[in-house]
């Protein structure tokens, strides 16, 4: 396994661990995330899945493009402000890897190859 798909499988490991410490915290229950937790989840990982920054994603605290709409971002914030500190004694190796990755600084952001003009396609169109 390439260590950018290692990397990438455990940033998402610890952002649903991250959700789930709130969800049980907040919303009470030991099973499954709430309604709103597993939309949350799911927001984060159509995110992730279309970062432009990927293979080499920094932090989204360290990320100079904020893909999350404002009110997902402040929701994700809670969840980090609870989940962070208590990440720490539940998962301490999930919380040393986030907080080693969180000290590199963010790639600059790629340009997008422009689409051909629409005379330079085969057909005219």
């Amino acid at each position: 396994m390439a260590d950018a798909e290692r990397e990438a499988r455990r940033e998402m490991k610890t952002a649903r661990e991250m959700i789930g410490l709130f969800c049980r915290g907040h919303h009470g229950g030991r099973g499954p995330l709430c309604g709103d937790c597993e939309a949350l989840w799911g927001y984060v990982q159509e995110r992730f899945a279309r970062c432009p920054f990927r293979p080499d994603k920094p932090t989204c605290a360290n990320c100079t493009v904020h893909c999350y709409k404002p009110d997902r971002r402040d929701q994700i914030r809670a969840v980090m402000r609870y989940a962070g500190p208590r990440m720490t004694w539940r998962h301490p190796i999930l919380a040393f890897f986030h907080l080693l990755k969180g000290r590199r600084p963010a790639p600059p952001p790629r340009r997008a190859t422009p689409a051909p003009a629409p005379a330079d396609r085969p057909g005219g169109r």
